[in-house]
Order: structure tokens, then sequence, then C-alpha cells
């Protein structure tokens, strides 16, 4: 009786037939190109199964990524914000220095317009009294402040000096309603006195006569009268006429030029012989 299966070489004699072939195959391979063909053929073959084996794990990232958490999203946005609020206070910090060096230039060319020597100092105080207009900035006697000392920023006057220590000097705003400064009107020459009024933003020109040739629009610079302010530095500007009939006098508002409540650095005119304090 003829049997159902077959006995075929032994598994040891089929692998000490096939370990001398597959060496020789990858010597010759390494050697020789003979099998280049054949390998390139494979590849294209085989490339497909490459990618349906790695399919499972694309489809795995793309369903990760579509159904994540509405946490980790909101999450992932408050991050950005945080970032994007990062960025912007970096670019008003940018904006603030780019400014200040726009000011500190200005300032710089009214400096080269004073014939005294002047002395930049920061304003590092301002008082807590509504109605006292003072300014606290980092320059004293040690720097050749005394009491006195006119102080200007880069668009007009501001006031003067009216403690001065070693360190540090208060500054008495022309705005203050204590404070008066003689004046003249660049357009004529006319002599008048420009009074504070408490307000950061106007000053008054009193006791003028009714046929005063004084216009809007009219600059007006210290006169020098007094000697505590040097004459010629812009004071303010005539914004509005008040003219009764019925009395003698006249009042004109003014609008400082000295920015009073925005100026950062300051020029100290030292050496211009101002002495004194508070009004003229």
């Amino acid at each position: 009786m003829k049997p159902l299966f077959t006995r075929g070489p032994s598994p040891e004699f089929r692998l000490l037939l096939l370990v001398p072939l597959a060496i020789a195959l990858i010597v010759a391979d390494h050697y020789t190109n003979w099998f280049q063909s054949t390998r390139e053929r494979l590849s294209s073959v085989t490339a497909p199964l490459y990618w349906i084996t790695g399919a499972p794990e694309r489809v795995g990232d793309w369903a990760g990524e579509q159904f994540r958490s509405r946490e980790e999203l909101l999450e992932e946005n408050d991050r950005l914000k945080r970032q994007v609020l990062l960025l912007e206070q970096r670019s008003q910090l940018l904006a603030a220095v780019k400014a200040e060096n726009t000011r500190l230039k200005e300032l710089m060319n009214s400096a080269e317009m004073v014939d005294d020597r002047v002395l930049v100092a920061q304003v590092i105080g301002v008082s807590p009294d509504p109605l006292e207009h003072v300014l606290l900035i980092d320059k004293g006697r040690d720097h050749g402040i005394d009491v006195g000392t006119p102080v200007m920023d880069a668009s007009g006057l501001l006031g003067q000096v009216i403690e001065a220590g070693d360190a540090f000097s208060r500054i008495l705003l022309i705005t203050d309603s204590s404070h008066a400064i003689p004046v003249q009107v660049l357009r004529n020459s006319m002599r008048a006195v420009v009074e504070g009024t408490g307000d950061l933003y106007r000053l008054k020109l009193r006791h003028l006569a009714n046929t005063s040739d004084i216009r809007e629009g009219d600059l007006l610079l210290s006169s020098g009268l007094g000697g505590r302010f040097p004459a010629g530095y812009p004071v303010g500007e005539v914004m509005s006429i008040s003219r009764d009939p019925g009395q003698p006098f006249a009042e004109a508002e003014v609008l400082p030029r000295g920015r009073m409540s925005r100026s950062r650095f300051v020029l100290a005119v030292i050496g211009s012989g101002g002495q004194g304090l508070a009004s003229e």
C-alpha cells in the first residue's frame, strides 16, 4: 500500500543547504550588480505593501487630530492667546522706546538753541496735591541746580526750581495758580504778565488794556524782566481774548507751549541767573 504522505528532506538538511545559498547571494549582491534589476522590480512590488502596513498608524494620527478633546483645544487656544499678549507687550515696549528716543532727540535739539549751559534731568515724581503743580526731578545742587533755576522741555518753559536738594529738586510749573511770569508778544514785543490758573492746559493774561494789540495765535516769549527766566523762551500761545466794553481791562486765555503733564525728560538751564521763588 502506497503511503499517503511522502517523507522529504529533513529540516536539518534544508538548513544546511539554504544557509550557504543565502550567504552566497549576499556576497554576490554586495560585490556585483547581478541582482540590481531584480531588486528594483521587487521594490516597486513591495512599496504598496509598506503603504498598506503604515495605513493604520496614519489613520490613528488622523483620528486623534480630528477627535481631540475640547479641553485640549481650549488649552492650546489659551496658550496662543498668552503668546499673542506677550508679543503685543514687546511691541508696545519697542514703540515706547522709539517714542522716548524721539523726545530725547527733540530735547537735545532744543538744548543746542540755548545759550546757557543746560542739564538733562528726568521727572521722577509728581505732587499728589491736585491744587499744586509740582514735579520732582533727579538732579540737584550736586549737579549745579539751585533755587530759581528755569526748567524747560523741547516745546517751551515748564517752570522753575523751588527746592534744591543734593540729588533731587522740586519744580513749580508755570500753570500753578501761585506762579506768574513776565512775557512779551513775539509779533510786536508788547509786554504783559502770564499767570497760572491751576489748569495744566491753560494760562491767563490779566489786566490787558482793551486797546492792547494782541491777537489769537500770538506767541508769547519770556521777556527776561525780573531776572528769573532768561529772555526769548516760548511760554504759550494766545487762544482767546475776552473784551468787555464796560470794563477797563481785557483778559486772554493762553495755551502753554511746554508739555506740563507729558514731559519725562526736562532741561534745567544752568547759569541763567534765575533766583527766587514762585511768582514774579
